[in-house]
């Protein structure tokens, strides 16, 4: 499974890993026979599902018809359980490093310091479990931990020098959307198709190359590079940002569907939850940023 944070490759549960892409493969009809019996020898997907031939499907020694496996699958609760380890993990870091690394003016440095550190840290060790083929909690959780470091003394910094009250501002912005698309996705006004990921996908990555110049302006020519990130071109920077995780969290959710449908196996849990540990912090990071030049130009 690739990375669900829009800074990563987006394929979700990649062939490698054994998990369905995008295709545009013909489906059986409603009412079709089941994954894995002697009617469906090619273990397609459920009825309705998009989705491609599935990859969990194990051959029967006998006849060799797909299986479907029967042990060890990946469950809601595994999903549930693994992801608010790992957001637990964030979240008890972030206030351990807002409460001891202090942001005043004899510590800001060190404190800030210590947190990009962190941060940086923390962004190799997502690359590392972005491209590896199986999760690794270990790596999961230290990426959790970490990052929570970082957004725990930036956060800090924000509120106290930019726009008070805007750490628990951009919190509740973040939980507002995720149920937002959560309420969307279930009730089918979000359909996640090739196409909404293709375009997801393009969006995501004119954005990120647009922050990338802005940040090499900013960091060779100072200030704020081309301005992307202040005043009413970085409201409009913002807005989009926060869209754009939502539309991550659409297929974040779809992946999970998927894989449960699918049958992928229980590890595949901590993917899920690693994918959308960094989809929230990517909505949050936007809201921070965007709470910040609202008030900060009041």
């Amino acid at each position: 499974m690739r990375s669900s944070n829009p800074v990563f490759s987006r394929r979700g549960f990649s062939r490698d890993n054994g998990y369905a892409q995008f295709n545009t493969a013909q489906q059986p009809q409603a009412g079709g026979p089941a994954v894995g019996t002697q009617a469906n020898p090619y273990g397609q997907a459920p009825a309705g599902n998009p989705y491609a031939q599935n990859p969990y499907a194990q051959q029967d020694l006998q006849y060799g018809a797909p299986q479907a496996p029967t042990t060890g699958r990946m469950t809601m609760d595994d999903v549930i359980m693994r992801t608010a380890t790992t957001l637990g993990l964030l979240v008890v870091t972030a206030a351990l490093a807002w409460a001891l690394l202090p942001v005043d003016e004899a510590n800001i440095n060190k404190s800030y310091g210590i947190a990009i550190g962190a941060g940086l840290v923390a962004m190799v060790l997502g690359f590392v479990q972005a491209f590896k083929r199986k999760a690794s909690p270990p790596i999961i959780l230290a990426y959790a931990a970490l990052e929570g470091v970082f957004l725990g003394v930036l956060s800090s910094i924000v509120d106290n020098y930019i726009a008070s009250g805007a750490a628990m501002q951009a919190v509740l912005g973040t939980m507002a959307v995720f149920v937002a698309v959560l309420v969307a996705y279930k009730a089918g006004w979000i359909r996640v198709n090739r196409r909404f990921y293709g375009f997801v996908m393009a969006a995501a990555m004119g954005f990120i190359l647009l922050m990338a110049v802005n940040l090499l302006f900013a960091l060779f020519g100072g200030g704020d590079g081309l301005g992307f990130r202040s005043g009413g071109l970085g409201i409009l920077f913002g807005v989009i940002g926060i869209l754009l995780g939502a539309c991550f969290l659409a297929l974040d959710f779809k992946q999970v569907e998927d894989g449960i449908a699918y049958g992928a196996p229980k590890e595949e849990a901590w993917l899920a939850a690693f994918g959308l540990t960094l989809t929230l912090v990517w909505i949050y990071m936007e809201f921070l940023r965007l709470i910040a030049i609202l008030q900060g130009n009041d």
